[in-house]
């Protein structure tokens, strides 16, 4: 009996590895560093610029800006509800919708929609003499920024959902 506890082990083993169940677990850092990562982020920031430009001017004097507001505010809203999806992998959950035809009508959609929003922006400019003329040219010019981000992004979905993009094996984002 004097050797028992020298042949005991209290040792715990597990063939499981540990696993982490926080929400950093589940953040996809390799999209945030990916090309369609890098655009969408940029589409949220320059999509703020176009609608706070707009919205800090007495845009409600000229209908064509409730327009741009609207698609503006809109898109980026829908963007953001995008990235967090693609971020958190909630994609994966759904393995049965199509995401990378859900995402390539999703940014042709919302190009041409800020098309036209950067046409109506534009035209409605006023002159020189307006004090808000800065305010909306600056919104101008950066609708059709976010308008050409949109259509960048357009093609990488397109790319992706053809398959040309990258092999099947490299594959982990879903843009």
């Amino acid at each position: 009996m004097a050797d028992f506890p020298a042949k005991v082990s209290t040792q715990t083993s597990s063939n499981e590895p540990q696993r982490s169940y926080g929400i950093l677990a589940k953040v996809d850092v390799d999209f945030i560093k990916s090309i369609p990562g890098i655009l969408l982020l940029a589409e949220i920031l320059v999509g703020l610029l176009v609608w706070a430009l707009i919205a800090s001017t007495n845009y409600a004097s000229n209908p064509a800006y409730g327009w741009v507001m609207f698609v503006s505010v809109t898109l980026w809203l829908l963007s953001i509800a995008l990235f967090v999806v693609l971020l958190l992998r909630f994609y994966q959950s759904l393995p049965s919708m199509p995401w990378p035809l859900v995402l390539m009508v999703f940014y042709v959609v919302a190009a041409v929609l800020y098309i036209t929003a950067f046409l109506a922006d534009a035209v409605s400019v006023p002159s020189n003499e307006s004090i808000w003329h800065g305010h909306l040219g600056a919104s101008a010019f950066f609708a059709i920024v976010v308008t050409l981000l949109y259509g960048a992004s357009s093609y990488f979905a397109y790319l992706d959902w053809r398959g040309e993009g990258q092999n099947a094996a490299a594959s982990t984002v879903p843009v």
